[in-house]
């Protein structure tokens, strides 16, 4: 099923809150992206950046915030494939960003930027 929507939690402070439906600019195939997320262990998959602004173009890439679970043993080279097979399934290049690394960075406007506007396309469960 292809389809432009993303879920927006409705108490952004809740961890596990209710989803609400969020009009993207980007289409995909969520069948394809929930098999890839439970295959690869992630948890929870958001969209920001350009594909949620005006601004996006035919050449923009898709900026995704992974959430991988605790049992998952993701690799350099795994993180590399999730990235590729992200691609195929947006239909152009995703830049894939750990949220664990988000979190922990040095920059707090970039952190805030990115946590603040972020929108979930993949919740487990």
């Amino acid at each position: 099923m292809v389809d432009n929507q993303a879920y927006m939690p409705d108490a952004p402070t809740s961890g596990e809150g209710a989803l609400r439906e969020m009009p993207t600019k980007v289409q995909f195939d969520r069948e394809r992206l929930g098999r890839l997320c439970r295959e690869r262990g992630i948890v929870r998959l958001d969209l920001f950046g350009s594909a949620l602004r005006e601004d996006l173009g035919p050449d923009s890439d898709v900026d995704l915030l992974a959430t991988v679970g605790p049992k998952a043993a993701v690799t350099l080279l795994d993180w590399a494939d999730i990235q590729e097979r992200l691609a195929e399934i947006f239909g152009r290049s995703v830049d894939l960003v750990s949220r664990r690394a988000i979190e922990r960075s040095q920059n707090p406007y970039r952190r805030e930027a990115i946590l603040s506007t972020a929108v979930s396309i993949y919740v487990e469960g």
